[in-house]
């Protein structure tokens, strides 16, 4: 036990992708190697609860963990002389575990937004993935956009940010606006800056879908994306590393639905994802490249997962970053590395090693 790595594994989260994170923390488990790690997990409930819990694999996947009643109040000691989580005993009293590394294993907000690194980073207590900058700006879609126009990394889609105080104001003329930008150019896609796995994104095909579809991307948030159609191949990288990071082999998503939203991407049987073997070597050198250059502007750690479009012309367009991508074994970051030849096991230590080196 006392060669063993301190690990403390954080899953569910108060998001949207709660379920997706309890699925990913699910599949670390089963993988990991145990002979190396004393693994501590605690789960986050929807309303916010933080539980340490000894549940298994099978019920934190399908959420019947809370039900355990082993369950213990605990959390991050924000004080680095801990360095370590509290833990609130049956009696009342308090217990302190210190942790050498934390895998926040969580998505959307209040997972990969910068909130949860904010306080993973005042603890003192090395963590896998960005730190609060990186993670923030990258989950925030209108703030990546600005960042990689700035530094002209990469092509991006024409683009219009609108926020709510604006929209609702006088949302006529806004839409008008809208169509004036794109030349009354249609289909648009609409979607939420701050919300992942393509939750409230919308295809507006007519005038009359344009508000519509806005308004439900306000559901998810103030600041919403209105963007021109790309046509194209949805092509995905996985970037490993610090100093140095890598790009992992390429791979393609084949959407069921009309796009890659929430319900084609962990809904719908009928989407797959590939890994790409017909491109030269020339544009897969680009793309590779451009990842990482992504990667780094971004200010990224540890990992991430940067999309792009690929059209007809050869054009390379950057679609997004994910700085914790879905990490089941069958999601398409460790399945990359695993096409790479880095297996999924092998990968969750690389992430830890990489976390330390803070």
């Amino acid at each position: 036990m006392d060669n063993k790595t301190s690990l403390l594994i954080l899953f569910g989260g108060m998001s949207s992708e709660h379920e997706v994170s309890r699925a990913s923390a699910a599949s670390v488990l089963r993988h990991i190697n145990s002979e190396k790690y004393d693994i501590k997990t605690i789960g986050i409930t929807k309303t916010g609860d933080w539980l340490l819990t000894d549940s298994p694999a099978e019920e934190i996947q399908d959420g019947s963990w809370e039900k355990n009643e082993s369950n213990k109040s605990a959390f991050i000691a924000p004080d680095r002389a801990t360095r370590g989580i509290i833990i609130k005993e049956a009696d009342g009293t308090f217990a302190i575990e210190s942790i050498d590394v934390i895998f926040p294993v969580l998505h959307g907000r209040n997972g990969e937004d910068g909130t949860m690194q904010g306080l993973l980073k005042i603890s003192g207590i090395p963590f896998v993935g960005s730190g609060t900058t990186s993670s923030a700006a990258s989950m925030d879609k209108a703030i990546t956009k600005a960042v990689l126009d700035q530094a002209n990394v990469c092509n991006q889609a024409k683009c219009v940010v609108i926020d709510r105080k604006t929209y609702e104001k006088d949302p006529e003329n806004e839409v008008i606006a809208m169509f004036d930008y794109f030349e009354c150019q249609l289909p648009l896609f609409v979607k939420p800056a701050n919300a992942g796995s393509s939750v409230g994104i919308s295809k507006a095909k007519t005038a009359e879908d344009l508000p519509k579809a806005i308004e439900k991307a306000l559901l998810e948030d103030d600041k919403v994306l209105v963007q021109e159609t790309i046509v194209g191949r949805e092509i995905e990288v996985a970037v490993l590393g610090n100093e140095n990071p890598e790009a992992s082999c390429i791979g393609e998503i084949f959407a069921a639905n009309e796009f890659y939203d929430y319900e084609a991407k962990y809904q719908n049987a009928e989407s797959k994802t590939g890994i790409v073997f017909d491109l030269d070597e020339a544009k897969e050198k680009e793309i590779r490249e451009t990842a990482v250059k992504v990667y780094e502007t971004m200010g990224c750690r540890g990992l991430a997962r940067v999309d792009f479009f690929l059209k007809e012309s050869g054009k390379v367009v950057f679609n997004e970053i994910n700085t914790l991508p879905g990490f089941t074994n069958i999601s398409m970051y460790p399945q990359l590395w695993e096409a790479s030849g880095l297996p999924y096991d092998r990968l969750i230590d690389r992430l830890i090693e990489l976390a330390m080196e803070e």
